[in-house]
C-alpha cells in the first residue's frame, strides 16, 4: 500500500480522484501558493486570487482524474484551470482596475526597513510602477509574463497552460516586455 504523503503528482491526482482526503490535503500544500501568485499577478487583487484559487481547487477535487500527463506538467494544468477562472472574473470586473490604485491595498504602503529609506522609496516606487505596468497589459501578454518571468516556467509549461504553441509564447512574451520597457521608459521621463 503507497503512502499518499510521499506518492507523485498522478499518485496523488489518481488518490484524489478516488477521494483520499490526505491525498488532496497534501496536493493542496505543495500547489495552493504558487496558484494564489498567479492570479494574484494576474489581477491585483488579493480577493480574486482567493476565489480562483478555491475554485481551481474545487475543480481538482471534481475532476482530477481528468489530468493527462501527456498534455504538460501539474503545475500547467493548474495555471491552465486558474488563467481561464481570472479570465472570466477580469471580464466580470472593469478590465485593469486594481487595488494598486486603491489607497487601502496591500501594496499601497510598502515601509522602508531602515537603511537607506530615499533609496528603499525609489526602489518601491519602481516596483510599484512595474506591477502597475504588468496588470495593464492584455490578458494575453500579462499571463505570458506572470507565467515564464514571475513563475519562472519554461516556455513549454507555458504553452501547455496558455493551451497554445510554443512560438505563440516566445512571441507573446517578446511583445509584451517591449512593451513593459516602453511603459516604464515613459513613466521614468515624465518623473524627471
Amino acid at each position: 500500500m503507497s503512502n499518499s504523503l510521499t506518492d507523485g503528482e498522478d499518485e496523488l491526482l489518481r488518490l484524489i480522484s478516488c477521494g483520499d482526503e490526505a491525498a488532496f490535503l497534501t496536493f493542496y500544500r505543495r500547489h495552493q501558493g504558487p496558484v494564489y501568485r498567479f492570479a494574484l499577478q494576474m489581477s491585483g487583487q488579493a480577493e480574486i486570487a482567493e476565489e480562483v484559487t478555491q475554485e481551481v481547487f474545487m475543480v481538482v477535487m471534481g475532476s482530477a482524474s481528468k489530468y493527462d500527463a501527456k498534455r504538460g506538467s501539474v503545475g500547467a494544468y493548474l495555471y491552465g484551470i486558474a488563467r481561464n477562472f481570472v479570465l472570466r472574473r477580469l471580464e466580470q470586473e472593469r478590465p485593469y482596475l486594481t487595488t494598486l490604485d486603491d489607497p487601502e491595498s496591500e501594496y499601497s504602503d510598502v515601509a522602508a526597513d531602515g537603511g537607506d529609506a530615499l533609496a528603499e522609496l525609489t526602489r518601491n516606487e519602481r516596483i510599484e510602477s512595474l506591477r502597475r505596468a504588468v496588470l495593464a497589459l492584455p490578458p494575453a501578454y500579462r499571463e505570458v509574463v506572470v507565467l515564464c518571468d514571475l513563475h519562472e516556467l519554461e516556455y513549454a509549461e507555458a504553452a501547455a497552460a496558455l493551451d497554445c504553441a510554443i512560438g505563440t509564447v516566445r512571441s507573446r512574451l517578446h511583445r509584451a516586455r517591449a512593451l513593459l520597457t516602453e511603459k516604464m521608459r515613459a513613466e521614468e521621463r515624465c518623473a524627471v
